[in-house]
């Protein structure tokens, strides 16, 4: 019976266990940090260091969090920890954003549930119940995001409610007042008639929506050219609620313009046989076809110039619309849909409102705050105004009367439904309009700020590139900054307007009386203090008068650069990096790009990042309509925060990133290739100590080509980090493990980890290359899977306050760089797939059992077989033996079509078995007292016995 020798192979031996049991480790790991203090261990270590500070974007106070918000986090914290490694100082302050409109919603819903309005509450009161409701969900937020494995001064986030962030906001707004960029006007801005409030561009979604479209005859009064008398001018449009508004039409002076005469219709047509109607040439067909003018004549043809200086009478002429309607060139008329002619009201869209002011139109106010018209609008308005939609946003009724009223006119040609992408609300999800009414703005062209914007974009750096083309498009046409929001809950625009003459108080001491307020009271002072307090003895309080509209909420955050970054010792201004998705192109990185060029001429970050959004694995946007979310919370519950950490880096994240159960599956299984990674380290580095180190030079070729490759992969890390290219990082981490290591290195070096001797040269040299092997991938895996790699580093390195977080990204020694060396093991391993693919045959075609009962010969040419003949490529192969074989090789030989020029053979290796290591070797059975074993097994024995 064979001797059992099991005791004397040194196998591997760690705590760290195979199955990683996130959801109950991370939440002890997270209490030890809290435990030992490990952020303020962070900024001990580092003080003194280069800062690298990333802003922190802050996300809305009103809900959990979502899996869009773990995906920014995840890659805010991997920016952070991977910059602190590489010898920052990377101090993090996470924010929210407190103000605004959902939470005023949310409050409003009580209000409306219980019967009651928020109008019946004085204003501090209400806005006290929108602290509140911000407060909780910000305790809600902290929690989740630091289960995500986030580390900050969480303690001391900022809040753009804080008492100080809302005085430095109204500080900030102040300096746009002193420097003239603030003013008053009446404008068409995109208004919510279910909110009653302006919206940013950045608050507006796209969705689809079904509107009424019309062609509208506008009668011609007062021809440019004989061409157009008696005729008709053609438009097109889908608000029909607007024509109410109207007050000229828009052409285009370089196309052709053509007057058709209606010969046939067909059945319900609201077309007459023999009107004559005026189109662009190129869309006649299309108007015909869209009408049921089932034929007509072309009488003649004009130059779009021609007819400019047309009046034309509204189609209500006679029922108080009783103003000329005259023809102008505008550039925004395209041919692509509609007449070739459009419909302006100067009250409803910013192309309509740029054109007719240019001309000298006044504005008229047509609609009021719900919707409704206004009651001088003549037939709509009234004690029974129209109006556009309803508290819930469904069509009302003003459509629907507008087109009543034009049929009984005549005034229509053409009826239909179209369904197209249309603004709305992303907070209601309400549909929008453009609505002119009194709002404050940020001037562009006031003090070069257009200029100043562009001239910062072209001094930051962008990841990806794209991004500053964006941005730049956005700066380049956007036009002057709507502020105002007329809500209750933000800070308020805190400036005095005079009664009579509207001039805007401009005064350093006021100013100062108000930020003083704000600092001691909060911005609720505007609204509990009475004017005097603020103006004092200089001015009379019967001569002006308090603005209360409130500030748009991205003003808000756009300035928390100045309460932050400036405020914070511990901070620096500008940021390093701004990070945030694609969509704050049009959102925080603008908002915060204008309000620090206004102010103070540059940007407040040196670099933009942007990643895309999540998709479920369909490609489709996440709903919760559709039942395709996925909740980080049930992730972490499920598999642990590091599973959902790695998807990140594990992604593209400059594109959309599709998340599911299919993706989170795969991230499990990538994960536990790199914990088995490093429990085969951990395992393998058992009782090992400085003492058994080898230098460089005494290494084996094949140890020498792995320090090669941390070499390499140290370059990677730190450009990859540099560049914030986190995928590039894990694919080539997640590689090197999974490819270059579990399948071939340490394949191969279990041999001499477990049978040899513990003084042999190669076991030294092995567990020395583990050594070097477990400091960097520990380290440089920190970042991502920030858990687990604190779990390794304590189940080697057990400490009472340690942590991997407080090391740094290792210094590759440049000899360990050796392409000469790469080029050759290329080449070892390029043959040795060969022959691991031709055992694989004889296994599968069960002629050997386990590799080391086999012994191959390789075909090949002479130089590449000099190459073999310098290294023991039996053991590389993990054979018992190995023959190079120069020259021709038999026709039945394995091959592979990758390895062209190398073909294998294989035979039965020649001895017994070694009971121990289990190689065939000749002197098996020779050895005396020592049957059973091989040479190196029967020396090994005697080793670990001495």
């Amino acid at each position: 019976m064979a001797k059992d020798y099991r005791s004397t192979v040194f196998l591997p031996t760690t705590e760290f266990p195979m199955k990683a049991g996130l959801p109950a480790r991370e939440p002890e790991i997270l209490r030890r940090w809290e435990e030992i203090g490990l952020y303020e261990k962070l900024r001990a270590d580092s003080k003194g260091r280069e800062q690298f500070i990333l802003h922190d974007g802050p996300p809305y106070a009103n809900g959990q969090i979502h899996i869009g918000h773990a995906l920014n986090k995840i890659l805010k914290d991997v920016s952070n920890r991977s910059k602190q490694m590489m010898g920052y100082d990377a101090n993090f302050v996470p924010g929210w954003d407190c103000h605004g409109l959902p939470i005023e919603w949310k409050i409003e819903e009580r209000y409306r549930a219980a019967g009651k309005s928020k109008d019946d509450l004085p204003v501090a009161e209400f806005r006290n119940e929108c602290r509140q409701f911000a407060q909780h969900w910000i305790d809600v937020q902290r929690e989740e995001f630091k289960r995500l494995g986030v580390i900050g001064d969480w303690a001391n986030p900022y809040l753009t409610m804080a008492f100080a962030a809302e005085a430095q906001i109204a500080g900030e707004l102040h300096k746009f007042l002193m420097n003239g960029g603030l003013y008053k006007g009446s404008k068409p801005v995109l208004w919510s008639t279910v909110e009653r409030t302006a919206l940013a561009e950045a608050e507006v979604e796209y969705q689809e929506h079904t509107s009424h479209a019309l062609f509208v005859k506008f009668p011609v009064v007062k021809p440019s050219v004989p061409l157009l008398d008696g005729a008709t001018i053609l438009i097109w449009t889908t608000t029909a609620w607007t024509l109410p508004a109207n007050r000229a039409l828009a052409l285009s002076q370089r196309e052709e313009y053509c007057r058709l005469r209606v010969e046939a219709i067909g059945e319900n047509s609201l077309a007459r046989v023999g009107e004559e109607i005026v189109v662009a040439s190129v869309l006649a067909e299309s108007v015909a076809r869209s009408c049921g003018i089932e034929a007509f004549s072309t009488l003649g043809t004009v130059k779009g110039a021609d007819v400019l200086g047309t009046i034309c009478a509204h189609p209500l002429r006679g029922k108080g619309y009783d103003y000329d309607v005259p023809v102008l060139h505008a550039d925004f008329v395209d041919m692509e849909t509609g007449s070739g002619f459009v419909h302006t009201a100067p009250g409803h869209g910013a192309d309509d409102y740029i054109l007719l002011t240019a001309h000298g139109f006044d504005v008229p106010q047509t609609i009021d705050e719900d919707g409704r018209y206004f009651s001088h609008i003549p037939i709509f308005g009234g004690d029974n105004p129209a109006r556009i939609f309803d508290d819930n946003g469904k069509e009302a009724d003003a459509n629907l009367r507008v087109i009543e009223v034009m049929t009984e006119a005549g005034a229509l040609l053409g009826r239909s439904r179209l369904r197209h992408q249309y603004p709305h609300s992303w907070r209601s999800k309400a549909p929008l309009i453009f609505r002119n009414t009194p709002q404050w703005f940020i001037s562009m062209a006031s003090n070069a700020l257009r200029e100043k914007a562009l001239a910062a974009i072209d001094a930051t750096s962008f990841y990806p590139p794209r991004g500053r083309n964006r941005l730049r498009a956005m700066i380049e046409q956007r036009p002057d900054w709507v502020v105002s929001r007329q809500r209750a809950w933000g800070v308020p625009i805190a400036i005095f307007e005079h009664r009579e003459t509207g001039e805007l108080l401009r005064d350093d001491s006021v100013n100062q009386r108000i930020l003083t307020a704000f600092r001691e009271k909060g911005a609720d002072a505007w609204f509990t203090a009475a004017p005097d307090d603020f103006l004092g003895d200089a001015y009379n309080k019967a001569d002006w008068t308090m603005v209360t509209d409130i500030l748009d909420v991205w003003f808000d955050s756009g300035s928390s650069h100045a309460f932050v970054l400036e405020q914070r010792p511990d901070l620096k201004w500008p940021a390093s990096l701004y990070l945030e998705g694609s969509d704050q192109h049009r959102g925080w990185f603008h908002s915060s790009l204008l309000e620090s060029a206004g102010t103070r001429g540059t940007a407040p970050y040196e670099a933009v990042l942007t990643h895309g959004f999540t998709l479920d694995e369909k490609g489709r946007k996440m709903s919760k309509s559709l039942g395709n979310t996925i909740e980080p919370q049930e992730v972490i519950k499920q598999t642990g925060a590091d599973i959902l950490r790695l998807w990140v880096v594990s992604s593209d994240y400059s594109e959309d990133l599709t998340v599911g159960k299919t993706v989170i599956q795969s991230q499990s299984d990538a994960y536990r290739r790199l914990r088995n990674t490093l429990r085969y380290l951990l395992g393998n580095l058992a009782g090992f100590t400085e003492a058994e180190k080898l230098p460089y030079d005494q290494m084996p070729e094949l140890e020498r080509w792995i320090l090669h490759r941390l070499a390499e992969l140290g370059r990677i890390v730190t450009e990859s980090c540099e560049r914030y290219d986190f995928h590039r990082l894990y694919v080539a981490l997640h590689n090197f493990c999974a490819i270059e290591l579990s399948s071939f290195y340490f394949d191969i070096r279990k041999d001499a980890l477990y049978c040899d001797a513990p003084e042999s040269l190669r076991r030294r040299a092995t567990r020395t290359v583990l050594d070097h092997l477990f400091g960097c991938l520990v380290k440089w895996l920190a970042p991502v899977i920030c858990f687990t790699a604190e779990e390794a580093w304590l189940t080697r390195f057990p400490s009472s306050d340690g942590s991997v977080h407080r090391q740094q990204f290792p210094a590759i020694p440049e000899e360990w760089l050796d392409l000469e060396l790469a080029a050759k093991w290329e080449k070892i391993r390029r043959i040795r797939r060969a022959v691991t693919a031709g055992l694989e045959r004889e296994r599968v075609e069960k002629r050997i059992g386990s590799s080391l009962q086999a012994h191959p010969t390789v075909h090949a040419a002479a130089d590449d077989l000099a190459v073999l003949e310098t290294i023991d490529f039996a053991e590389i192969c993990i054979t018992s033996a190995v023959t190079l074989q120069p020259g021709d090789s038999p026709s039945d030989a394995f091959r592979i079509e990758d390895v062209p020029n190398v073909a294998v053979t294989t035979r039965l290796a020649d001895g017994s078995k070694c009971e121990r290591c289990w190689k065939i070797a000749p002197e098996v059975g020779q050895l005396a007292g020592s049957e059973e074993l091989c040479q190196r097994c029967a020396g090994a024995i005697v080793c670990v016995a001495a």
